[in-house]
């Protein structure tokens, strides 16, 4: 496994990052605790989850497979850097989710306690909240990191100038702030090249991907599709109808290198500017198995030039469509 820092701090994190979000809705507590402890065989460190995942009646669910994950001991949590989410509704009332102060103290406790540890290295904000100012979020979370229960802070799903306006509020408090950002991005979405990714490597932010393969389009979707093993529903079927010919381009390229077209995705993202790790979401652990792999891999300047030929990329905003 290869290793870097998160952003510019001087945290050493894996270059992948074990997603959990199957862990719990269709992943096995048994299955998912021997995925845990393969990836950390493979040398991956850096693992994700969120307070909603479970989702629906079982939130909360997959912090507390993690939680009885670390109670096994063995320094599972110490190998760990763990990194969760607040944000989305925990519950019907009132000031059970958003970016509140009192919303940010109670998730944090809850948390904690499903995680069954005494501290998160990393809290995510899910989501921009609109509603709450940068006072009493970098308030709340700066009581945080006093009473030693997170280390570092992070942002998911933020524009640029989201990132921009919290940083500057934190460095009028004298605070670190925001040390990554977590956002969609891939072969097939590539919009955060406008703004995100500037303002990322402009304010030292490590850049987590989340879905990497496009909800397994760019997994070799063609391929299984003609095998009969799978088949595309929903918005992702609708993505396929659209970019067919893009992604038989781009299966058909794997394929020259002799490389699994997921492999070539997840090499593509490690190569670009400011990604720290991207998020893979195994459900089984052959899928785990498949991730690593890419780790090994280099594209060479051919190869890159070609992806951006299938799959054009963004400059940066303005010159991406202005002078």
């Amino acid at each position: 496994m290869e290793y870097t820092h998160l952003g510019r701090t001087g945290l050493t994190v894996s270059r992948l990052c074990l997603g959990t979000m199957n862990f719990g809705p269709h992943t096995e507590e048994a299955d998912a605790h021997r995925i845990m402890d393969t990836a950390l065989e493979h040398g991956i460190n850096f693992f994700d989850t969120a307070n909603v995942y479970g989702w629906g009646e079982n939130k909360g669910r997959t912090e507390e497979i993690i939680g009885s994950w670390f109670a096994k001991g063995g320094g599972r949590r110490e190998k760990t850097v763990l990194a969760t989410k607040v944000y989305g509704d925990m519950g019907d009332w009132p000031n059970e989710g958003r970016l509140s102060a009192l919303n940010i103290r109670r998730s944090v406790e809850a948390s904690l306690r499903r995680l069954r540890t005494d501290h998160i290295d990393l809290y995510q904000m899910h989501h921009v909240d609109r509603a709450t100012p940068w006072e009493e979020i970098w308030q709340a979370m700066e009581v945080l990191v006093a009473q030693g229960k997170i280390i570092y802070v992070g942002s998911s799903n933020f524009a640029g100038w989201h990132i921009a306006q919290a940083q500057e509020a934190a460095r009028s408090r004298n605070f670190l702030g925001l040390t990554s950002e977590q956002s969609l991005y891939n072969l097939l979405e590539r919009s955060l090249e406008l703004e995100v990714i500037p303002a990322a490597e402009y304010y030292g932010l490590g850049l987590i991907p989340w879905s990497p393969l496009h909800g397994g389009l760019l997994g070799g979707v063609l391929r299984k599709e003609s095998e009969g093993v799978r088949r595309a529903s929903g918005r992702a079927a609708d993505t396929l109808a659209a970019r067919r010919e893009q992604l038989q381009a781009y299966e058909d390229l794997a394929a020259e290198l002799g490389h699994e077209p997921g492999d070539v995705a997840l090499a593509w993202l490690l190569s670009r500017p400011a990604v720290t790790a991207p998020i893979v979401g195994p459900r089984t652990l052959e899928q785990l198995t498949a991730a690593v792999r890419a780790v090994g891999l280099t594209l060479d300047q051919k190869t890159l030039d070609r992806l951006d030929e299938i799959f054009p990329g963004h400059r940066t905003a303005p010159e991406d469509y202005a002078w």
